[in-house]
């Protein structure tokens, strides 16, 4: 059997090459060669089903290869087979081609250099179809792409929801989460050595809410954030930490008079009218400003919010600073008004009573019961001591429920002593006439008719009263229970809301009492005063009657009745029912109303006004 040049028989050239045949059938590889001189190429049978000729021949031009190409892709094949043929090395190219069916698929091709036996330089190499390939590498990227917007999208979206949980939606500002954050990393931070906390709270927000409505209230809310920002360095800090309450945190800002200065410009810029369509807004705020180094701010916020307390308690609009003090005042008053939150559930509260009397006869003919608390350790406290608190921690109306309760409780005692009690004029807080449970709370006291009257401040008297405040007083009239104006004249009522709340009887204030004596102008006002009522039927009380000239003037002037020190000091309960009983035997004299209306020795000690 002969051999080959390299040694094996020729059966065994033949097998190999029969298995390679078969190796590369399997695997779809096309083999070419091309010889560049003659742009002639050797194609094997994978080669024309690459490239779908449907063609036999084993020699093809190079035109049938180039005629495939992608047109795209031309210039590409062309220059890479011609770097390869520059370099007389490897080959290395991918294209996609067109079959002739229109359908395009991904080629790739290498081959090497070498040269003919003749010095002809030549290409040999093979093609294989990597559309499979190429499709899944796209596909692929496409998902790696998609999968990264995914993972940008889910990022955005975790940055999103992180900034609405550490932001106030309305106004963009910090809210109460970041800010307290915030302040805790600044105290610890090494470069902060001092910091100021500036609680805001808006003054007129809650009117303009009520008379505009909530759009103007958030065109209000924004326009302070902005003005509040505008007033801090970069390096502090504003947040929005409640409806309408700012806090500021000022970092490194020297001493008193700096944060002081900031302060005012806050104040001074939320002065400031807000425009709201062709409207302007009036607004105004408190301030508590509290201060202290970095190591030593774990109280700032509560010091801060002691400040504002008190800025609003001396009738807002203003800077108040925390001290030490004002701290201990403020605990000794909150610690009273849990004392006196208690006190009409101990019976602590109780009634003195002052007399009212006909203005000609002196016959009495009303009391009005004055709220006292019989505190257990600092003992019997007028009105002074108690109700401005009581007003500011919202105990009016608790309080007024006590009074009445002890009223009803004194009259049914004297009655049962033979004693006819005149009528009791009882003060009502304008949050106890707001109340939905008023008039069936009332009916069950049984009150009889015309035995209480309630008596209304000036201030809750207006001319356009809630419609609830309006129901309940007219459920008030229709138990026989007269309604009173109390401190008639102090400039908040008008004769419209007089026309509309229709009371008994009102009571012209002090202040304009005090002057008839010395003054014809006051006495004017006093006598058109009455007239006013007397057209509207209604009868006229003058209170701080002082002398026996108040007592003669006022009476000349038409009042019905009279009140005050010159008639009658305020006394509990019992010298009270003494002075009510059945007048004496004739030639004794009653000592309790001596001298046309004077009070007994001991009720004319009493320095404690009503």
């Amino acid at each position: 059997m002969a051999e080959t040049a390299s040694g094996r028989t020729e059966e065994e050239f033949q097998d190999l090459l029969r298995r390679l045949e078969l190796a590369l059938e399997a695997s779809q590889i096309g083999v070419w060669q091309h010889n560049v001189n003659d742009k002639e190429l050797l194609w094997d049978q994978q080669m024309h089903r690459l490239y779908g000729t449907g063609l036999q021949d084993r020699k093809v031009s190079s035109d049938v290869w180039m005629k495939a190409l992608y047109p795209e892709d031309v210039e590409k094949a062309v220059n890479d087979f011609q770097i390869a043929l520059d370099g007389r090395g490897f080959y290395n190219s991918q294209f996609r081609i067109v079959l002739p069916s229109g359908e395009i698929r991904h080629l790739r091709s290498s081959a090497h250099f070498y040269e003919d036996h003749d010095g002809s330089p030549s290409f040999i190499g093979a093609e294989w179809d990597v559309t499979a390939d190429v499709q899944l590498n796209r596909e692929l990227t496409s998902q790696t792409a998609i999968a990264e917007a995914r993972a940008v999208a889910l990022e955005q979206s975790r940055a999103r929801i992180e900034y609405a949980a550490d932001h106030d939606y309305l106004t963009g500002l910090p809210n109460r989460r970041y800010f307290d954050r915030r302040l805790a990393e600044l105290r610890k931070a090494s470069d902060v050595e001092t910091l100021g906390v500036l609680q805001i709270d808006l003054d007129g927000f809650k009117e303009i809410n009520d008379k505009w409505g909530h759009a103007a209230g958030d065109a209000t809310l924004q326009s302070a954030a902005a003005r509040i920002s505008a007033a801090i360095t970069a390096g502090d800090l504003v947040a929005r930490i409640g409806g309408d309450e700012f806090v500021a945190v000022l970092v490194n800002v020297g001493n008193a008079e700096r944060l002081e200065a900031i302060a005012d410009d806050i104040l001074s810029r939320l002065r400031r009218e807000v425009r709201f369509g062709n409207d302007m807004l009036r607004i105004g705020a408190s301030i508590g400003v509290a201060s202290s180094r970095s190591d030593n701010a774990g109280s700032l916020l509560a010091e801060s919010d002691v400040a504002l307390f008190q800025a609003k308690k001396l009738g807002r609009n203003r800077v108040e600073f925390f001290t030490p003090e004002l701290q201990a005042d403020l605990h000794a008053e909150r610690r009273l008004a849990d004392e006196l939150r208690l006190a009409p559930m101990l019976q602590q509260i109780e009634p003195f009573y002052q007399i009212q009397v006909d203005a000609r006869s002196r016959r009495i003919v009303g009391l009005e019961a004055l709220a006292r608390w019989r505190h257990p350790e600092k003992g019997l406290l007028s009105p002074v001591a108690f109700l401005k608190l009581a007003e500011e921690y919202g105990l009016t109306a608790e309080i007024d429920a006590a009074v009445l309760t002890r009223v009803l409780a004194d009259r049914a005692a004297w009655v049962s002593q033979g004693v006819e009690p005149p009528r009791v004029a009882v003060n009502i807080s304008g949050r106890r006439l707001a109340d939905h449970d008023l008039i069936e709370g009332l009916q069950a006291l049984k009150i009889p008719p015309r035995a209480i009257a309630f008596e209304l401040v000036e201030t809750i008297f207006l001319d356009d009263p809630d419609d609830r405040v309006l129901a309940n007083i007219d459920g008030i009239k229709q138990m026989g229970i007269d309604i009173e104006i109390d401190d008639f004249g102090s400039g908040h009522a008008s004769l419209i809301g007089l026309v509309k709340l229709k009371p008994k009887r009102l009571k012209i204030d002090r202040q304009l009492v005090t002057a008839v004596t010395v003054s014809e102008e006051q006495r004017r006002l006093v006598g058109s005063i009455v007239e006013i009522a007397r057209a509207l039927n209604v009868e006229v009380v003058a209170e701080g009657v002082e002398t026996e000239e108040h007592a003669r003037i006022l009476a000349d002037l038409g009042c019905d009745e009279l009140q005050g020190y010159a008639i009658g000091y305020p006394a509990p309960e019992n010298e009270i029912a003494a002075l009510l009983k059945p007048a004496p035997a004739p030639g004794r004299r009653r000592s309790a109303v001596a001298g046309g209306g004077r009070a007994t020795e001991s009720a004319r000690r009493r320095s404690d006004r009503n």
